[in-house]
């Protein structure tokens, strides 16, 4: 249900569900009491599983292991890994500490690796020792001297990973009874770094009663219950993953099935049939890769009936596919930020499909949303276009240590300023047409051009960059760097730049294309024309079509 103030761009989400007041530990341990003998998590590509009674015997034990380290409420805890059991098992292991989970994406470099340590002040780090061609060890390594407060380092699969295990596993567990008693589902539980318009990332501050409750409720407007299996091969390093997928799940009782560490089309598939999967979850980019799977028309999804798509807009064709050939009739499209917990606005199962490809959906329960003229402050009429503003339990306590840049997003009635553009119609459907802020979506990883800018800089033959967004048929948007070079030095070519940036920038901020210029548009006051440099690259690069 949905209460609103007619004629103008405000809603507000009514519910007979009451938020929920647990911590995360506590209300793991509600499911676990109900659902027992059920199960919470598979690991299809080594066959693992967990009842929710061996989940929680497996939390405890990370969580009491961390204990023995000095983890303490309060402390950092980064998780380093593409998507696994383990991940899974720190993310409550955390929570029942009251440590606070330090999200690292597993694309990360040195160069953001060394940030996010030193800005979170993280104390203990888990992380995978390496993937494909990622040397996390060496990394961590490389970077260790720099980090004051970095004290021990966990590879997931090594001796130091069973020896946490086996330490947790001789601690008496009611030592975590007592802990849970000094929690308050107000405190702050989990990091997640956005990046920034100034540069570096901002680590988005979570609490319990932020991520736990939008999860509930994602879950809530999907029907879950114990009865549901959930795909999820999105990463947990992301809202998406942790928190639309894990704790939408735990807290119905539902079972989290993990189909690979990385996205697969092929294993997505053959999880979803193995397991019996009833939701789900992607991007677009991802599910036009399950759709273009040459074995999909052979395989027996009717298991499917609902699921999320999520991270940029979803082409009409695309959903009409996941709907007739995935057979996933109530597929949601959500939209949020991780700022939000995420999510902000969802459709509905009844929605037609028109709904589902040109709006975000409605108001979640106990939320507010409404649609401001960004000059003014003032709530625009429905049907005029303004910046989408929330407000509610989701909006998170701050950016981490950075109360400056917090002011600048939340305002002083606690309204969250997404810096989106979007517009509300007479029911109070929301589309998003535009951003205030120079992102580039792509592929569903939300990147700032200015971190990219910066970066740029350090190249010795840029004397200034520019970076925009262009169309892509596959990820929506790509990268493209109009770069200003050093005098005399010849061009610089795409190759050139990513063989500068691997290693040290993450894959999907590295430009896929360069133009080199002498100058870059300007207006009279000495502004960069993006809007104008986006129009000439799409007939540089030939992207009408795109």
């Amino acid at each position: 249900m949905i209460s609103s103030s007619a004629g103008d761009s405000y809603a507000s989400g009514v519910s007979s569900i009451p938020l929920l007041g647990d911590t995360i530990g506590a209300n793991l341990a509600r499911t676990v009491a109900a659902f027992p003998e059920r199960d919470a998590l598979v690991e299809h590509a080594t066959g693992r599983r967990w009842t929710y009674e061996q989940l929680a015997d497996d939390v405890d034990a990370v969580a009491l292991g961390l204990r023995d380290l000095g983890v303490v409420k309060g402390d950092r805890v980064g998780i380093w890994s593409p998507n696994c059991a383990e991940w899974m098992l720190v993310q409550y292991a955390t929570a029942k500490l009251g440590a606070i989970l330090v999200n690292i994406n597993p694309a990360y470099r040195v160069h953001e690796l060394e940030f996010v340590l030193n800005q979170a002040g993280i104390r203990t780090l888990v992380s995978a020792a390496a993937f494909k061609t990622s040397d996390y060890a060496a990394m961590i390594d490389e970077v260790r001297p720099r980090c004051a407060a970095l004290r021990d380092v966990v590879l997931l699969g090594t001796p130091e990973w069973d020896a946490l295990m086996a330490s947790g596993r001789a601690d008496d567990p009611a030592v975590l009874t007592e802990v849970g008693r000094t929690l308050t589902a107000d405190d702050p539980i989990n990091i997640q770094y956005t990046s920034g318009t100034t540069g570096f990332p901002k680590g988005a501050t979570l609490s319990h009663h932020n991520i736990l409750n939008n999860g509930f409720f994602v879950g809530e407007l999907c029907a879950y219950d114990e009865e549901d299996r959930v795909c999820v091969p999105v990463p947990f390093y992301h809202c998406f993953g942790m928190v639309m997928g894990n704790l939408a799940a735990t807290s119905h009782g539902a079972c989290v099935v993990i189909p690979a560490p990385a996205f697969d089309p092929k294993a997505t598939l053959d999880a979803v049939v193995a397991e019996r999967c009833t939701s789900l979850y992607g991007v677009p980019t991802m599910f036009i890769a399950l759709l273009n799977e040459p074995s999909l028309d052979d395989l027996d999804l009717s298991s499917l009936r609902t699921g999320i798509m999520a991270g940029s807009p979803c082409p009409v064709e695309v959903m009409k596919q996941v709907i007739e050939r995935l057979g996933m009739s109530e597929v949601a499209i959500c939209y949020g930020m991780t700022e939000t917990s995420p999510v902000s606005t969802q459709t509905r199962a009844n929605d037609s499909l028109d709904r589902r490809v040109s709006t975000v959906g409605r108001v979640l329960p106990h939320l507010e949303i409404k649609i401001i003229d960004p000059e003014t402050g003032v709530t625009v009429p429905r049907g005029t276009p303004g910046e989408f503003c929330t407000r509610g339990y989701s909006v998170m306590l701050g950016y981490w240590d950075e109360p400056e840049r917090t002011a600048e997003a939340i305002d002083s009635a606690r309204w969250m300023h997404t810096g989106d553009l979007a517009v509300m119609d007479a029911d109070g459907y929301v589309g998003i047409t535009g951003r205030i802020k120079d992102m580039v979506i792509r592929g569903g990883e939300n990147i700032y051009p200015r971190e990219i800018e910066e970066f740029l800089h350090t190249h010795p033959d840029i004397v200034d960059a520019q970076v925009i967004g262009v169309p892509d048929e596959k990820y929506g948007e790509e990268l493209m760097a109009w770069v200003r070079l050093r005098e005399g030095v010849p061009d610089l070519t795409a190759e050139a730049l990513r063989a500068f940036s691997e290693g040290r920038l993450a894959h999907f901020k590295i430009p896929r294309y360069v133009h080199v210029v002498d100058e870059f548009p300007m207006t009279v006051t000495g502004k960069i024309r993006k809007v104008q440099m986006r129009a000439e690259a799409v007939d540089i690069l030939g992207l009408g079509d795109a």
